[in-house]
């Protein structure tokens, strides 16, 4: 029996694989190999838009990524920042494609659709993953977005503290669906590949490893984390490393804290890596020090590696991680509560280990099926919505 296929243009702001890029991607591969069983489901069928200035539009690791899975891409030119040829491109992109849905994962995308028009065209989901304030753009953008994601059909945001926000901005809570990020369950990894990595890094074997994975900018906290490595320093003689696995513009800043601290034989930055499977086999212990956060995929793919967490209580991070059940919570900006929960990490191994495992039960919840099924009662509400509201414009 021939199945039903769902057209769906994504628009998206990305160079490099992001957190929301990771999870688009990843379910556009569930839903290109959903089981025949559920042959009572459309397939989905995705084309992902995305924008390039200058020469970087066919070089990218979102887009080498994109077609290393096989999801079908277009680039969208932009001469320069705010460029008004966008609005017409982008109509010409999706209008070509003739999609039955189209999805927005960024501020600007949501921007450029609402502006575009395609909202009074197609029903259209918007994907909210939080605003960072990184620059004037994007605080442009951020007050940009209050005009126009409340026009999508259908909103969906990765932690209860966001949808509060948006209800608080008078957007209604029939809207919106909360629907936290997947991720695989990993496989095995090889040992030598571990100590081949811990020789690269001059990680002695044996010495335990405090691993944080993430951008480098300040809303992810990693001037809170290198405070709280200098309290462990002062407080204990154990031996252990941190290891930062990312690139960013705090950088340098972290480079000068470090120094005056006195920890540049215990940090090792490790940069950006494509591939960050091998670094979570090797950790002991994975701090997430974050100010804000929505739904991080870094602290899913540790549970699912069995590594004991330590992270900041915000946003979405207490609805995935239960203090004292799959994880040790402290509060945000607060160095000396997050060294004791690494302390406790460190020294209590049957700790440790027990919060791994009740972890790796509880990230079985979020299984790119399961997030793949969700997306389809989604798809469906807005197609319902919009159907519901043409009909109604059409009485009227």
């Amino acid at each position: 029996m021939k199945r039903n296929v769902l057209r769906v243009a994504a628009v998206i702001e990305a160079t490099t694989v992001t957190g929301p890029a990771k999870n688009l991607i990843q379910f556009c591969k569930t839903a290109r190999q959903s089981h025949e069983s559920d042959a009572g489901t459309p397939v989905i069928d995705p084309l992902i838009i995305t924008y390039a200035r200058g020469s970087k539009g066919t070089t990218t690791a979102f887009l080498d990524t994109l077609e290393a899975a096989g999801i079908r891409w277009q680039v969208i030119p932009e001469r320069f920042r705010f460029d008004p040829s966008v609005f017409a491109e982008l109509r010409r992109c999706v209008a070509g494609y003739s999609p039955d849905l189209v999805q927005t994962h960024s501020v600007k995308s949501h921007f450029l659709v609402r502006l575009a028009g395609l909202d009074r065209r197609y029903p259209w989901i918007g994907f909210h993953h939080g605003y960072t304030f990184t620059d004037q753009k994007m605080e442009l953008y951020n007050r940009l977005d209050h005009w126009s994601l409340p026009h999508a059909c259908r909103i969906v945001t990765v932690c209860k503290p966001f949808a509060e926000q948006m209800i608080g901005r008078g957007i209604s809570p029939s809207k919106i669906t909360i629907l936290h990020n997947s991720v695989c369950l990993p496989g095995v990894v090889n040992p030598d590949e571990v100590t081949a990595l811990r020789r690269k890094l001059g990680i002695e074997n044996g010495e335990p490893v405090v691993l944080t994975v993430g951008r480098f900018s300040r809303e992810k906290g990693h001037i809170d984390l290198i405070e709280a490595i200098a309290h462990l320093r002062q407080a204990s003689e154990r031996p252990f490393r941190l290891l930062l696995v990312g690139d960013g513009p705090e950088r340098s800043n972290l480079v000068a804290r470090i120094a005056s601290l006195g920890l540049r034989e215990t940090v090792v930055f490790a940069g950006h890596v494509p591939n960050v499977t091998p670094f979570y086999a090797l950790a002991s212990v994975m701090a997430l020090p974050s100010h804000t956060e929505g739904s991080p995929n870094v602290v899913l793919e540790a549970m699912a590696h069995g590594v004991p967490i330590a992270a900041t209580a915000v946003g979405g991070v207490p609805e995935i991680l239960q203090h004292r059940e799959n994880g040790l919570l402290a509060p945000a900006r607060d160095s000396k509560a997050m060294a004791d929960a690494i302390d406790r990490l460190l020294a209590d191994r049957a700790l440790a280990e027990r919060l791994a495992l009740s972890g790796r039960a509880r990230v079985q919840q979020f299984t790119p099926e399961a997030y793949r099924r969700a997306m389809l009662r989604v798809y469906q509400a807005a197609l319902d919505f919009w159907r519901t509201s043409r009909t109604s414009t059409a009485n009227y």
